[in-house]
């Protein structure tokens, strides 16, 4: 089952974590408030499923709202979920399939809306 989690950070800070089963996905930047947690989340269940993929291994350029695949140092793949303002809201593990990073982008598009809300912080 796909799931958001609301998870406790040191010095009192808040993280997002979108996840399947026990596999944590994504996760976000530490928040220093709980309602910057949840804004996050409304934020990625609002405008994950219509933005764009960027490939910026491939070259490709993008702006707003948006996935990107970018290629690590050790040659694999992963992902960020940027905001309008070009704040990276989100990022995965990294992949050794550009594939797997579609994947992952792919179950937040569809799953993200619908996933249940788990405050664990």
């Amino acid at each position: 089952m796909h799931k958001f989690k609301i998870v406790g950070r040191k010095d009192g800070q808040f993280g997002v974590q979108f996840c399947y089963n026990s596999e944590i996905m994504l996760w976000s930047e530490s928040y220093k408030g709980k309602a910057s947690a949840r804004n996050c989340i409304s934020s990625l269940k609002k405008n994950a499923p219509g933005a764009p993929v960027v490939d910026l291994s491939g070259g490709e350029e993008g702006s707003g709202y948006r996935f990107e695949i970018e290629k690590s140092k050790n040659g694999e793949f992963y992902v960020r979920f940027r905001a309008s303002n070009g704040e990276i809201m989100v990022r995965s593990e990294t992949y050794a399939a550009k594939t797997s990073a579609r994947n992952c982008i792919q179950s937040l598009k569809d799953r993200g809306p619908g996933a249940p809300v788990v405050d664990e912080s």
